[in-house]
């Protein structure tokens, strides 16, 4: 993460932490593209909905890093907006309470059904929604025990009052949703992927698409999220990272991006994929004798 990226996430998280979130909404940096206009703005609001307004000015302050930058188009530059919102909303049992909630409200009064929605979770993850100094002994129990990935069923009704109230609680939690362990991790991994899409237009601008498309290999939670975790860290390290750093000289890194996760499968140990990052390394090595 750069210096840069670290100072912008701490400075939003110690204005949650003292109460100086104002209800202002940010403004969209100047310089933005018209066709990355919408989908800042939507996002915005959403992570206002979300997090809070600091929230959001984190947001608009790692927008601003690409404005006037050269080698990719707006359309590359929208995707970016786009996917980082849903990175910087990830899918937590907060969120879901949030979501749950305002689709209870959206209906009172019509004819639906109460909602009344089973989620599972590994108990690892619900942990980690909760501050890091209350999280990070509890993990460390559950490692020693073995239990890190005992899956939990938590239930998300409106259905009476009592689910109503509970969502709201749930929802409330959002305040401690900056120290908590996910969080944490959350934060490293979007920076880390704006560190790469950065990277890939000063040395390989072609490839900046497919970079930043690997952001949508992560969603939900659970087992899924886990291993888009997995599988994005095994293309970055083992393709993009080591072409960066001129130890890998892939001339397409795009076109090996693509066709590493094209071998992407739900396999917790990434035979199909470790494989084939391995089967491109090694065409990049025989080139020159092949030559």
């Amino acid at each position: 993460m750069s210096d840069r990226g670290i100072l912008s996430s701490l400075r939003y998280l110690f204005a949650d932490i003292i109460g100086e979130d104002d209800d202002t909404p940010p403004f969209l940096p100047e310089g933005l593209p018209e066709a990355v206009v919408p989908v800042a703005g939507d996002a915005i609001h959403m992570l206002i909905d979300y997090q809070g307004t600091s929230y959001a000015q984190l947001y608009v302050d790692r927008l601003k890093r690409f404005i006037g930058r050269r080698g990719f188009d707006d359309a590359v530059f929208a995707e970016i907006a786009r996917l980082m919102a849903a990175r910087m909303s990830y899918e937590d049992p907060i969120r879901i309470a949030q979501l749950t909630l305002a689709t209870h409200q959206d209906q009172a009064g019509a004819p639906a059904a109460p909602i009344n929605e089973v989620r599972k979770f590994r108990i690892d993850e619900l942990i980690g929604a909760l501050p890091a100094i209350v999280a990070e002994p509890v993990l460390d129990t559950l490692e020693w025990l073995g239990w890190l990935r005992l899956p939990v069923s938590i239930r998300f009704s409106a259905a009476n009052r009592w689910g109503i109230r509970r969502l709201k609680i749930e929802a409330g939690l959002r305040r401690w949703r900056l120290f908590s362990v996910r969080y944490t991790k959350e934060r490293a991994w979007v920076e880390r992927w704006l560190h790469m899409i950065d990277r890939s237009l000063t040395k390989q601008p072609a490839a900046a698409p497919a970079i930043v498309q690997t952001a949508a290999m992560i969603t939900g939670y659970g087992d899924p999220y886990r291993q888009g975790i997995a599988d994005w860290n095994a293309i970055i390290d083992g393709l993009a990272k080591p072409t960066f750093d001129g130890v890998l000289d892939l001339a397409d890194l795009g076109a090996a991006v693509a066709e590493a996760r094209a071998a992407v499968l739900p396999d917790p140990r990434q035979v199909a994929l470790k494989r084939k990052i391995a089967e491109i390394r090694a065409r990049v090595s025989a080139a020159p004798n092949a030559a």
